[in-house]
């Protein structure tokens, strides 16, 4: 236990032979249960795990029939948090990459402070423009700015570290079967998090990179998939948050907004290729496209500091 808590790791692994047995040797005592997840791995991470848990009791080695995606184990770890009544669950992945030395500074503010969901954050350190590979860096970057868009959550960076604490009040309000089961798991619960009002944290961790780490994704990939996820999360958390819990006008400005300004940016579009091809286009329609374009823009921005102001109370 720690500050009273009853504490997990959940360890998602695939194919994390290499790396798996040192990253459950870092862990310290007072962590009461260790969650490994395979997610039918086709190497002998399963073996490893054996080998360590012959010396340390803590462990339990949960292994899917099928490959589900590392959102999915998560999720198979958090059930298994939930049956052993643990208070705070800690997802660190099974390829070393998240320090322990960060373990007690993420977990503090949801065990002494109340907050549902700490997540760790990279970009805080000075040097991670150095140490994290520049396409990683760059595309998390992107895929953190949306996210703060599609989740309300718009305090929070680093949206792909996987390094986080979240405390059983969330597991229990969060619908665990229907989390995205692959690499936008985080993305998806953070939307999820804010539809049920759960406080969220950024916490410094250091990045670790180079140890020996072989990722198996594919940044550009990555980031189409989990973009078109995020515009289905947007919208869904649009609807139940605003519409069916409880209503807010934010929605007309989003919906104006996100009519106005494509409308306008197309009619513009369209009205420069017809007066470099065509000849001259009237004042008339193009001052429309122009009206169309700032008028969808204002109303976006409503939206978004409404969204904010309404998220205020979220930030942990």
């Amino acid at each position: 236990m720690h500050k009273d808590k009853v504490i997990s790791v959940v360890v998602p692994a695939h194919n994390e032979q290499k790396l798996i047995q040192k990253m459950l040797q870092t862990l310290p005592d007072w962590i009461d249960h260790i969650f490994v997840i395979d997610d039918h791995s086709q190497d002998a991470t399963s073996d490893k795990v054996h080998e360590r848990m012959e010396a340390d009791s803590r462990i339990v080695l949960i292994r899917h029939d099928k490959n589900q995606g590392v959102g999915a184990a998560i999720c198979t770890g958090y059930k298994a948090s939930l049956e052993n009544d643990v208070d705070i669950a800690v997802v660190m992945a099974g390829d070393a990459q998240m320090d322990p030395a960060d373990l007690e500074n993420l977990i503090r503010p949801v065990a002494l402070e109340g907050v549902d969901y700490a997540k760790g954050n990279r970009l805080f350190q000075g040097k991670a423009w150095d140490i994290i590979p520049r396409h990683r860096y760059i595309g998390n970057s992107i895929l953190s700015l949306l996210t703060k868009i599609a989740s309300g959550y718009w305090h929070v960076a680093d949206t792909q570290c996987g390094y986080t604490a979240i405390s059983k009040r969330a597991m229990e309000l969060v619908d665990l079967e229907n989390i995205y089961p692959r690499y936008g798991m985080p993305n998806d619960l953070l939307v999820k998090l804010n539809i049920v009002d759960c406080s969220v944290r950024d916490v410094p961790v250091r990045p670790v990179y180079n140890i020996g780490e072989v990722s198996e994704i594919r940044i550009s990939r990555v980031v189409i998939t989990i973009s078109r996820l995020l515009v289905n999360c947007f919208f869904r958390r649009l609807v139940e948050k605003y519409v069916i819990r409880d209503f807010h006008p934010l929605v007309f400005f989003y919906t104006l907004g996100l009519i106005a300004f494509p409308a306008g940016a197309f009619t513009g579009f369209y009205l420069f290729l017809y007066r470099i091809f065509s000849g001259p286009v009237s004042t008339t329609s193009a001052l429309f496209s122009v009206f169309l374009v700032m008028s969808g823009l204002q109303f976006l921005l409503f939206a978004m500091w409404f969204d904010m102001e309404n998220n205020k109370h979220l930030k942990g």
